[in-house]
């Protein structure tokens, strides 16, 4: 029986390196742009961010929490250049694109995937690295095939290898992009030409997804291993039609999950995060859903944001020439991000730590931090030659002027 499913998103996440030295400018073309509005966190409407993150971690992602209603006004007084000089000393500031609401009519809804984007959001971070994080839901969605199928098409839309001909049976539903190359021009447009080139994919999204499953097929009597190839295939992002069968122990190996509930898998791979449920629980349609879109994915980007700077930070150091400054980077990240727990609630923690895990955190900042160690040293020894090159002149200069002190004493 195909698979069936009761309620689906999934989020694109784009990441980018902007230039430390435009990256005030790349904010005021944010503030410019009147499709972006500077999306302000408030304890009420965000309680959830606000009470699953650790004051310091949240302090880092969410500045904004601090804007009284008198700070709010004031900084909306300022003009674009203002304001932008205030989110640059922010450590992450988050922008929301507004969307056209219009929707097309769905033509020939029976020969394609009809889909919508729910929201749009950029998030950037103070030293450069960045996220386009795009919300997309199946229109009518019944077979899980076809968000098989929709995701695994839809992560390499920026592929200068893609043609149009891949979205023939993928339409979407809104007539702000009435072809979907232009979301992928969107993307351009929001990016902007100030990056910089890093040791990352550009022409892929990153997927972060939920389903849930029609309980008819997974529940006390039908178990997970009947659908857990579809799983494996989910969290992979491939399509529905790829044959596991043939090196499943290999898709295995791929995937990391977590089962430590009986109707809820989160999944694991390079390309993909996911979380699998069945409607046989009613939270697993309700409140775990809203909270996988509104907190743990802002953990998420919070460990691909250490990926990136870390990342950043090693090439640096390969081309140092600013020693000082390197190094006072170094430690703001290890005192203020890389030591700091980011949450303390059983979900989220299990999560974060399988993030690390799986983008090896620990081996990236280990690299890092032989790569510090290394410039330190040599920084110290050309410090030393320096101080010893300043004391041997002293020294020679002291002997000289002795020496014709003593000359000068003969004489008399």
């Amino acid at each position: 029986m195909e698979l069936k499913t009761r309620y689906q998103y999934t989020y694109f996440i784009y990441p980018y390196l902007i230039e430390k030295n435009k990256y005030l400018k790349y904010l005021q073309n944010l503030l410019h742009n009147n499709k972006c509005k500077l999306r302000i966190f408030e304890k009420q409407k965000d309680l959830d961010i606000y009470n699953k993150f650790l004051p310091k971690i949240r302090r880092f992602m969410f500045p904004t929490f601090d804007f009284s209603e008198y700070k709010r006004k004031k900084f909306e007084e300022l003009n674009e250049g203002l304001q932008a000089k205030v989110l640059q000393k922010y450590p992450c500031t988050v922008f929301e694109y507004n969307l056209d609401k219009n929707i097309q009519g769905k033509a020939g809804r029976d020969n394609g995937i009809f889909f919508k984007i729910e929201k749009i959001e950029i998030i950037c971070f103070y030293t450069g690295e960045c996220f386009i994080s795009l919300k997309t839901m199946i229109e009518d969605l019944e077979h899980f095939d076809d968000l098989l199928n929709f995701n695994y098409k839809f992560k390499d839309i920026k592929s200068e290898f893609i043609s149009m001909k891949q979205f023939e049976n993928i339409k979407i539903q809104a007539s702000e992009f009435d072809d979907i190359r232009k979301i992928t021009d969107l993307v351009d447009e929001l990016v902007g030409n100030s990056v910089k080139h890093i040791n990352i994919d550009s022409n892929k999204f990153l997927t972060y997804s939920y389903a849930c499953v029609d309980p008819e097929s997974w529940n006390k009597n039908k178990g997970f291993d009947e659908i857990k190839h579809q799983f494996y295939k989910y969290t992979n992002v491939l399509p529905s039609n790829y044959n596991l069968n043939v090196d499943f122990s290999r898709a295995d190996k791929r995937v990391d999950i977590i089962d430590k509930w009986k109707f809820i898998k989160f999944g694991f791979s390079n390309q993909a995060t996911t979380l699998f449920t069945s409607g046989v629980d009613t939270f697993n349609y309700t409140k775990l859903p809203f909270l996988y879109e509104k907190v743990y994915i802002y953990m998420y980007i919070l460990q691909l944001y250490k990926k990136m700077h870390i990342q950043k930070m090693i090439e640096e150091y390969k081309s140092a020439t600013k020693v000082a400054k390197l190094r006072k980077e170094f430690l703001s990240f290890t005192q203020n991000v890389w030591t700091q727990d980011i949450t303390t609630e059983n979900m989220g923690a299990l999560l974060c730590n399988s993030w690390s895990e799986k983008l090896e955190l620990q081996k990236f900042y280990l690299k890092l931090k032989s790569e510090y160690d290394i410039l330190y040293k040599e920084a110290n020894i050309e410090k030393t030659a320096k101080s010893n090159k300043v004391i041997m002149i002293v020294l020679t200069v002291s002997l000289l002027l002795n020496i014709i002190n003593f000359i000068v004493l003969s004489g008399i």
